[in-house]
């Protein structure tokens, strides 16, 4: 009896010495290096837990019960995605808290991470501040070079706080595309075709961020807290040097040349601490970004030793083959074997899942391969801080839209303009315009309409702007006779591009679409007239540029449009550089700085200055 009493107590004493182990676990202690957390985690998930964590889904097919049940590792908002459709920012906090709850039910308790476009502000949610998109930042240039190198940093700071306050900690920004055809439809999310100047607008990581400790390893991904993001580098890589600027298409360029046009935006961020780098959906001679071994492992990993994660663009693994999806366990083998850690599904999860567990059980993919990817994601999430702060709270909704970030656009619209003409002499310019004057026309499609613009427009700008004395007149479309009848001291013509996203602004034309160029004729051949051009892109302005006595590109300037008034009338100069050459027709194209054919309309770094004037 005695002996059986002893086994009991010994055979107690074991499983208390194993639960009270169970119960701390290195992964959840705080104090513990993020790489004893990452591998004591690693060491207790099985197969299935670590597949989920590869795993980005779209919110509209989420919900606690499939992060729950599938392990799923981050959930996307596409592009216009939202709870509803003027959601506030409480509204998104409650949907992802109500996602993360689910994830944290599971048994290892893993947060999930929520990403979303935020690529010049938080530009999916209602009331956010939008920015100028990027290739009006890189006008700013000579202003960041000369004088305040910061301003894309703040405007990152600001990204993320806008981002944190309706709960998100990861943003798939910055692009760092190197532009080399303006044909590309995207060719506004590319900062410059100049290499240099897309290096410099990393600044913006840190902004996102927040600056790395002196000391910290370079490669490895940093989030200072929760007032930053996790940033994502994209697309890599050469998505802006596609044949004929067709989206998605293949870069046919050597070695060195990619090294040198389309590769240092990334090296860089890389040193400052970019957490994430997402896929490019083009191919680099012939070969998918997407099944590109040599350059997602062999160099992005291996030679440039990022540690953060990999992740794939919407649906790009299906891209792999032509038609898309059409060999899925392919697709899923090639991009998982190249180096792809996260895949953005983000619709058919339990495809992809089923499809990856089939791989790696038959030994087509290997269990090292998969332990990087969640390595590496698990890496990313304790950067974040998740596991210490895995619910949004709603202490920053304040952020969104605030009066300090709307003012940072602002300056951000002023210094993105670049004045191309300014009089047909130089010693007789037109600009600054004066704000007290008898009438003055506003024309144009552009001028007045928010699906061109996305708060305040040019027009009420102007009237903001103006001595209350003078006429404000706003005609769209004047004919001729309007024009002639009306004794307009002045006109300002706003035209531009129709919105586009993506292969769906592909043009081989680069023109301006009518009624543009009409508007631009019929005012401008009768009266003294300013031309201010919308668009994502230099295009055609030849023969009309003639009739015009000043133009300015404003390129996309997103919601302060009051400063576009602030500098057309003088209340600061114009300072903006040309990020792009200016062509003269599209049969030039590609043309950039430094090519042999160089023939532009306006050179790379062109832009006419004016001095800040009390205009009356």
């Amino acid at each position: 009896m005695a002996r059986t009493r002893i086994t009991i107590f010994f055979m107690g004493l074991v499983l208390w010495c194993c639960l009270t182990k169970a119960e701390y676990m290195k992964y959840k202690d705080p104090k513990q290096a993020v790489h004893v957390r990452t591998r004591d985690l690693l060491d207790r998930m099985t197969l299935e837990e670590k597949i989920g964590q590869m795993v980005q889904i779209e919110r509209s097919v989420a919900s606690a019960d499939v992060m729950n049940k599938y392990f799923i590792g981050s959930v996307l908002g596409g592009g216009g995605s939202a709870p509803s459709p003027q959601a506030s920012p409480e509204a998104w906090i409650n949907m992802i808290n109500d996602f993360q709850k689910g994830s944290l039910a599971t048994r290892m308790q893993i947060p999930m991470i929520y990403g979303i476009d935020a690529v010049h502000g938080n530009n999916n949610v209602y009331k956010a501040t939008i920015f100028p998109h990027n290739i009006g930042l890189g006008a700013t240039r000579h202003y960041m070079l000369l004088r305040d190198p910061k301003l894309v940093k703040k405007i990152g700071a600001a990204t993320a706080l806008e981002s944190r306050a309706t709960g998100i900690p990861y943003v798939f920004a910055p692009c760092i595309a190197v532009c080399r055809d303006p044909r590309w439809g995207r060719c506004y999310e590319s900062y410059s075709e100049d290499p240099h100047l897309v290096d410099a607008m990393t600044e913006i990581v840190p902004g996102l961020q927040g600056d790395m400790p002196a000391k910290s390893s370079k490669g490895v991904p940093f989030v200072a807290g929760n007032k930053n993001v996790a940033a994502c580098a994209k697309h890599y890589v050469g998505d802006g040097g596609t044949t004929k600027g067709i989206n998605e298409n293949n870069t046919v360029i050597n070695w060195h040349d990619l090294l040198s046009i389309h590769m240092p935006g990334y090296y860089t961020s890389i040193i400052k601490g970019v957490s994430t780098v997402m896929v490019s959906y083009s191919s680099w001679n012939g070969v998918k970004m997407h099944a590109n071994r040599d350059l997602v492992t062999g160099f992005l990993k291996n030679k440039l030793r990022f540690r953060g994660f990999v992740i794939s663009d919407w649906e790009g693994i299906d891209r792999i083959t032509y038609p898309p999806h059409a060999n899925y366990t392919y697709s899923i083998q090639a991009a998982i074997g190249s180096g792809i850690d996260m895949v953005m599904v983000p619709y058919n999860y339990s495809s992809f899942i089923d499809g990856l567990t089939f791989l790696v059980k038959n030994n087509f993919i290997p269990m090292s391969r998969i332990d990087d990817a969640v390595k590496r994601i698990l890496r990313v999430k304790f950067a974040v801080g998740l596991f210490e702060n895995p619910l949004a709270d709603n202490s920053l909704v304040d952020q969104l839209g605030s009066e300090e970030h709307r003012e940072l656009a602002r300056e951000a619209v002023r210094r993105s303009l670049v004045l191309l003409k300014n009089g047909h002499y130089a010693d007789q310019p037109l600009l600054p315009l004066p704000k007290k004057t008898s009438k003055i026309l506003v024309a144009g499609s552009h001028a007045d309409n928010l699906g061109y613009q996305c708060g305040t427009t040019v027009l009420t700008a102007i009237k903001n702007t103006v001595d209350s004395s003078t006429n404000v007149v706003y005609e769209e479309n004047p004919d001729p006779k309007f024009v002639k009848s009306n004794n307009f001291s002045c006109a300002v013509v706003v035209v531009g591009e129709h919105p586009y996203v993506e292969t769906k602004g592909d043009s081989m034309n680069l023109t301006i679409p009518e009624p543009g160029p009409t508007t631009i004729r019929n005012v401008c051949g009768a009266l003294k007239c300013v031309v201010i051009l919308m668009s994502g892109r230099p295009v055609v302005i030849e023969p009309d540029i003639d009739s015009m006595d000043a133009l300015v590109a404003a390129w996309l300037p997103g919601s302060e449009g009051q400063g576009v008034a602030d500098v057309l009338f003088g209340d600061y100069g114009f300072s903006g550089k040309l990020p792009r050459t200016w062509f003269k027709t599209a049969d030039q194209l590609p043309m950039n700085v430094g090519d042999p054919h160089y023939d532009p309309l306006f050179p790379f770094g062109f832009g006419l200055t004016t001095e800040p004037t009390k205009a009356y």
